[in-house]
């Protein structure tokens, strides 16, 4: 069974704004099928300020995002199936750029340092849940999706 999932990203040129010139607004917005809405830009190490925008996301950061909550979502749905409550999750994500082999940037590595909190009566123990973060790895359609070796924090590999 296919899903399908959309987003529109729009750019304008600002009236009066030169273009050939290599200085133009690196602003845009991302529109999702949902009806949310966010800036996004270029990154201000590729472009600086004030070519890019500081209150936008650049894609690189949204990559990022999107490999940490879709582990995030994976594992809250592992530790629920198995009975243990989380009352909170907190990712600091880091992604790392780095030259391919044809010498083109790439994200390369991704580490996600996670933080959870549980509660209750059943309290996961650290090797129950470095197997929900292994499984959460193997389940998560990011992961599935990208070659950017994506690494939890803390966590051996298997």
């Amino acid at each position: 069974m296919a899903h399908e999932y959309t987003a529109t990203v729009l750019w304008t040129r600002g009236e009066g704004e030169a273009f050939s010139d290599n200085k133009y607004s690196r602003g845009h917005r991302w529109s999702f099928d949902g009806g949310i809405e966010f800036m996004g830009s270029a990154s201000p190490s590729v472009v600086p300020l004030p070519l890019s925008r500081e209150d936008a996301v650049d894609p690189e950061e949204a990559f990022v995002a999107a490999a940490s909550s879709c582990h995030m979502l994976t594992f809250l749905s592992i530790a629920a199936k198995k009975r243990f409550v989380i009352d909170s999750y907190k990712d600091k994500a880091l992604g790392v750029m780095t030259p391919n082999q044809e010498g083109k940037l790439f994200v390369s590595r991704i580490t996600l340092d996670p933080v959870i909190e549980f509660s209750g009566d059943r309290i996961p123990s650290p090797e129950q849940i470095a197997e929900m973060h292994h499984l959460a790895h193997k389940e998560c359609f990011i992961a599935n999706s990208v070659l950017t070796e994506i690494v939890v924090k803390g966590i051996p590999s298997h």
